[in-house]
């Protein structure tokens, strides 16, 4: 049963009245008498511990009984529960078992329905060939809410220490082929339009061999042909891990809240660099990272990354999320390489001047302004960081201000996406968490192994509050999250959510948002000059005095891809009064949407083609 959210604005308001009188630090005064103390891994300073009226830690409490209902945890039902992630060992003794895997959502059979890939870790057992190794998976949408394993058929197994996936049509054939990066060698999983895909990375020169994280697709040079980035994080050796206090890996590395610990990093280990593969046309990709200024000379810890169009001038940059370190922001120069903007910019550190263990990036207009801006998901005891793109290659650090500050210290964030949940024309904000050493629950820290989601409703471009998660709801799910992916899922025109879990099976969350809002959603193909897929393309919607924007891209949050058709919330509007495509190619055209609450193909120079 649902409800609207207008009618819960009492239960809406408690949330940071729970947070205020359960000891979290208050901002922005506290936070200013803070002093940074030596973290180990962690890049925030020590919290008092949250808890809710049942004195559970906030990150596993906080339900609120009667609640608006927003989603619903459909995992077993939808036939998803017979995947099962695995990570190293229940002690997650060292770094490589942390992290976790990456989703996609992706019509891999051209349908019209998002299919699910699930990637999976692994074992030691497994890299020495003791032990079966886990197996990522694909289901395919059945149309009626449930989903099969095609995973043999497609051949898309990996059976490797999966960590991230993108997805891109690199060969503009018009099918979706996925690149899988892992701890040893990648694969580029090439669609052959028949339900089954062929790794071809061997061949195109993209399978490189450390730990590889979150990949993205996108077309640097204008050459009408998708390029890939890759980001490392550590260079790891399974039969010799690090040790405190050996080989050189202080003591505080291995360290969190003064506690020592197994786990080792990534602080005091050195760091893979990043890769540019550039797109030759033939099958085949050229490591152009040196010669493009991108490829991390400094060893930074990389996770998460994405192409899209930073400062509107029609040529994608590069964002990289670094844990630990200062994260990276890359203005495309129009001649093959790119400017290292990341301090310039205001991107790399905090406001206090200071790094963050950054996890995952969401990518959104959440104040409708027209620019793309940043949520930069963090470790516990920190924020999880707002950014606000002031133009010109500007960017400030809007959290407090925003109010996801103190409500998101807590948590330890990975996935995270923008999305209208409510269509109600502002993008909202979904964050899936999930600590990183299970002993936390073992220490009265006020932080868990496993998490719940948060999910924050933009009130009105400026402002975010916290939606309650509802007992027994989607979003009372208590889970050790990691990658995250959004689309709609049911072509109902609510966008839905893909958890992949750490150790577990995976959460499908439905979203069941029932208020009359309208909707629309717009699969865009390109011509023949830039990328079929259309990634790279802004879309700018109008209705009245309102102007939303979207990107297509590939890649983001942490080490997953979601829905690559751009949807749009329209609230109490019935009709789009403007739609206009900024292609890859640089073109711009306007076009004629016939309708709302449908899903729409629009092809670069034809414009609509109902579906």
């Amino acid at each position: 049963m649902t409800f609207p959210l207008s009618k819960f604005l009492p239960v809406l308001l408690f949330m940071p009245v729970l947070f205020a009188l359960s000891g979290a630090a208050q901002e922005p005064e506290d936070r200013k008498t803070q002093k940074p103390e030596s973290m180990g891994v962690a890049t925030g300073t020590p919290h008092a511990p949250v808890r809710d009226a049942l004195s559970r830690p906030i990150t596993a409490g906080g339900f609120v009984d009667g609640a608006p209902v927003v989603f619903t945890d459909i995992t077993k039902q939808a036939g998803l529960a017979k995947f099962l992630h695995r990570s190293g060992g229940p002690e997650k003794a060292t770094i490589l078992e942390t992290p976790g895997s990456g989703v996609a959502l992706l019509d891999y059979d051209n349908d019209g329905w998002l299919d699910i890939y699930l990637l999976n870790g692994s074992t030691f057992g497994a890299l020495k060939g003791k032990e079966a190794a886990p197996r990522a998976m694909l289901f395919h949408n059945n149309h009626d809410g449930t989903f099969t394993d095609v995973t043999d058929k497609a051949g898309v197994a990996n059976e490797r220490w999966g960590f991230g996936v993108a997805v891109g049509d690199y060969d503009n054939d018009g099918w979706p082929d996925l690149y899988v990066a892992n701890y040893g060698k990648n694969r580029l999983y090439h669609n052959n339009h028949d339900g089954t895909f062929t790794d071809v990375a061997e061949k195109a020169g993209v399978t490189l061999g450390g730990w590889s994280t979150g990949p993205t697709w996108g077309d640097y040079d204008h050459d009408g042909l998708l390029d890939l980035f890759v980001p490392g994080y550590v260079k790891f050796d399974a039969d010799h891990p690090p040790i405190a206090g050996q080989g050189g890996i202080p003591a505080s590395a291995c360290q969190f809240r003064g506690v020592n610990l197994l786990m080792c990093g990534p602080r005091g280990l050195p760091g893979e660099s990043d890769h540019l593969f550039h797109n030759n046309g033939d099958g085949t990709f050229t490591d152009v990272s040196k010669k493009a200024g991108v490829s991390d000379p400094q060893g930074y810890y990389g996770l998460a990354s994405v192409f899209v169009d930073v400062d509107d001038d029609g040529w994608v940059d590069l964002v990289v999320a670094n844990d630990s370190v200062p994260r990276c922001l890359y203005r495309n120069l129009h001649d093959g390489t790119f400017e290292d903007v990341s301090y310039l910019s205001g991107f790399a550190l905090t406001n206090e001047g200071l790094a963050q263990a950054s996890m995952g990036i969401a990518v959104g207009d959440y104040n409708r302004d027209g620019r793309v801006d940043f949520l930069i998901t963090t470790f516990s005891d920190d924020y999880k960081t707002l950014y606000r793109n002031d133009g010109n290659n500007n960017f400030s650090d809007v959290t407090y201000p925003a109010g996801l500050g103190t409500p998101t210290i807590p948590f330890l964030a990975w996935g995270a996406g923008f999305l209208d949940f409510d269509n109600d024309g502002f993008l909202d904000l979904f964050i899936a968490n999930g600590h990183v050493y299970p002993s936390v629950d073992q220490r009265d820290w006020g932080t868990t192994w496993a998490e719940r989601p948060q999910l924050f409703r933009n009130l009105d471009g400026t402002k975010f509050q916290e939606v309650p998660p509802a007992t027994g709801s989607g979003l009372a799910d208590v889970i050790p999250a990691r990658g995250a992916a959004f689309g709609d899922l049911f072509n109902d025109g609510h966008t839905d959510v893909v958890l992949n879990n750490m150790d577990s099976a995976p959460a499908l969350l439905r979203n069941v948002m029932k208020n009359g809002n309208h909707w629309i959603t717009l699969q865009l193909a390109g011509g023949l000059k830039i990328p079929r897929d259309a990634i790279g393309a802004k879309v700018f919607l109008s209705t009245g005095s309102v102007c939303q924007r979207a990107d297509v891209i590939s890649g983001g949050s942490y080490g997953s891809s979601s829905d690559q058709r751009v949807h749009f919330g329209l609230g109490s509007a019935t009709r789009v009064d403007k739609l206009e495509i900024q292609w890859p190619s640089g073109k711009r055209e306007e076009v004629v949407v016939p309708g709302v609450d449908r899903i729409l193909k629009v092809v670069e120079g034809q414009g609509v083609i109902e579906k």
